[in-house]
């Protein structure tokens, strides 16, 4: 009987796309300033996921969508009380698309989050419904990985929910805070760091994978 493989630490990069970065619909300061490191970090990872935010048209995280909402309000969406942003990351449009420089072809798995129009997606884990399973947990558990290095837009958004969700999933979790850039909304910054640490993530100041 073969068993996997086990491998020490796998890379996870966070929605790496144009809308999130400078001249895109929902920019991240300085976002593309970290596409040079988490090139560096891929080409070195034992195995490499790229995630994509995916939204379909009219998606419920718009403040498009609500009457006499604004980027920034909060409203509920999919039974969750969250933020609500400016129209991004459509599927199929050039804001969807990932950087230009990134390298995506050393990607062993794409995975697509946000694309049900009624929820959204900020953990790379689970939908933001916290029922809802993406299968990355399975797929990682299936190549025998332990740990996770955690990269991308924006840090106290999705990098932030992906890496309280894989260590409360029993992985070894750092983000690599150089590879990371964040939005800081009303004290979003600090909230998602005082979270990450008391899960148990830690915060990388370096660059190595080990």
């Amino acid at each position: 009987m073969t068993t996997a493989t086990t491998i020490t630490e796998a890379l996870v990069v966070i929605d790496l796309q144009n809308d999130f970065c400078p001249g895109g619909a929902l920019p991240v300061p300085d976002g593309d300033a970290i596409v040079p490191l988490v090139n560096r970090l891929l080409d070195r990872a034992a195995i490499r996921i790229l995630t994509q935010d995916w939204h379909p048209a009219g998606h419920a995280s718009f403040a498009t969508s609500h009457v006499d909402k604004r980027p920034g309000d909060r409203a509920i969406v999919g039974g969750v009380e969250q933020t609500l942003w400016p129209v991004h990351c459509v599927q199929g449009t050039s804001g969807a698309s990932f950087h230009a420089d990134l390298h995506t072809d050393r990607a062993d798995l794409l995975l697509r989050k946000g694309s049900r129009p009624d929820v959204d997606s900020y953990s790379a884990f689970f939908e933001n419904d916290r029922i809802t399973p993406s299968g990355l947990d399975g797929y990682l558990r299936a190549r025998g990985v332990r740990g996770l290095a955690i990269v991308g837009l924006a840090l106290d958004v999705c990098v932030a929910a992906s890496a309280v969700d894989a260590a409360r999933l029993g992985y070894t979790t750092r983000v690599v805070l150089p590879a990371c850039r964040g939005i800081d909304l009303n004290g979003s910054l600090a909230a998602a760091t005082g979270a990450m640490r008391s899960a148990g993530v830690l915060l990388d100041a370096g660059d190595a994978l080990s």
